[in-house]
């Protein structure tokens, strides 16, 4: 049976991002993948979390419509990046009932971000980080994870981002997330990998990690 996978993009990001990944989940690993879009900074995390909540509702109706499935079991995967992991795991918080099976997140501040703590002391930063972050992160935060779903979380160690430019981040990150703030208790399963914080979206070491924890839950010696 093929499987669904939903993808949703981080912070400022409208999903075409996401285009390569996609393609390579699709193409050589052989899941149906759908791209989720929400507006992460002029609106806030209870719009999206409605939003994502509907568009898997939808996506699973219209593959068991296709004839692709029609098991009333039938679940998706959410591979999501950066704010996108935050976003999806607060609306399996609420909702832990959505039909979601396992979720890989992507350099996803899932506990804290010290970058958006710093643009919050200036007037305008509120309306850079956006209404999403700041409340998923900042003032909502997710505390740990205690869902029936498995949650596999890879962090990128190679410093070079947008991030690096305005403050010192903890060490490793990835030039925007530092690995501790992804490190949110009871995950099921957590890789640090080389790569950059756009590179974990590019990177084919990363792609065939996801797609082993999409498989089997867990993650393979890398």
């Amino acid at each position: 049976m093929t499987q669904d996978v939903v993808c949703i993009h981080g912070l400022w990001m409208p999903g075409h991002e996401m285009t390569l990944l996609r393609r390579r989940l699709r193409h050589v690993h052989g899941y149906r993948t759908h791209q989720f879009s929400y507006q992460s900074v002029t609106r806030g995390l209870d719009a999206a979390v409605e939003r994502l909540r509907d568009f898997i509702d939808a996506t699973i109706d219209a593959s068991t419509d296709a004839g692709v499935g029609g098991e009333s079991n039938r679940k998706v995967h959410l591979v999501a990046h950066s704010l996108g992991g935050v976003l999806s795991l607060h609306m399996l918080q609420r909702f832990p009932d959505t039909p979601v099976a396992r979720v890989v997140c992507l350099g996803s501040p899932l506990v804290d971000s010290q970058p958006a703590r710093k643009f919050l002391r200036y007037d305008a930063g509120k309306i850079l980080v956006g209404r999403t972050l700041i409340e998923g992160v900042i003032e909502q935060p997710l505390g740990t994870w205690a869902g029936p779903q498995q949650v596999g979380v890879v962090a990128g160690t190679h410093p070079f981002g947008s991030a690096r430019f305005i403050m010192k981040l903890d060490e490793p990150n990835d030039g925007v997330v530092s690995a501790a703030e992804t490190q949110l208790p009871g995950i099921t399963d957590y890789l640090e990998m080389p790569v950059t914080h756009a590179g974990l979206l590019l990177s084919r070491r990363v792609e065939n990690q996801v797609e082993n924890f999409l498989r089997d839950g867990r993650f393979a010696p890398d």
